[in-house]
């Protein structure tokens, strides 16, 4: 077995919606990123990644990379997915926390989850989604972006299957 540990953080933008675990949650601003913007998949794929000893996002879906631009994280993540069977690895679980002053993500969370655990192959019960605030305090607090942490809060767990 195998721990892994990912963070991601992107600016909020006007003019983009707002895509969290593959969930679009009603928000003036959305997250500006190269793909959708994610933090949420993103944090989850750099775990998984991390866990199995195959580099980060940046290194399998480069942001210079066009073919990547706007590109759906639910679809990076199912290719992870497959990265991770290849080598011969199995999720056991992943744990996620959001961070985000606004707007509320309590009524998103099942869905999320559901979404996650479909595109890793799971069950949404060994899927784990939470939400926090910074309590006003920091770029989060002052509601300039949002940031989808592994680190600390939440990891990821393989299970080796073959190899």
């Amino acid at each position: 077995m195998r721990i892994g540990i990912g963070y991601d953080v992107h600016p909020l933008a006007e003019g983009r919606p707002l895509i969290l675990g593959g969930v679009t949650v009603p928000h003036p601003r959305g997250l500006l990123g190269h793909s959708d913007g994610d933090v949420l998949a993103h944090a989850v794929m750099d775990a998984l990644l991390g866990a199995a000893g195959l580099g980060d996002i940046g290194l399998h879906f480069p942001p210079e990379d066009p073919q990547y631009a706007g590109i759906s994280s639910l679809l990076l993540l199912s290719q992870v997915r497959q990265f991770l069977k290849d080598d011969g690895w199995a999720v056991g679980n992943i744990d996620a926390t959001v961070l985000a002053e606004a707007p509320r993500l309590g009524p998103f969370i099942p869905k999320m989850r559901r979404l996650l655990g479909r595109m890793l192959g799971i069950e949404e019960d060994r899927v784990g989604v939470k939400a926090t605030t910074h309590e006003g305090m920091g770029f989060v607090g002052r509601g300039e972006g949002m940031a989808a942490p592994l680190a600390a809060y939440a990891v990821a767990l393989l299970e080796k299957t073959h190899g």
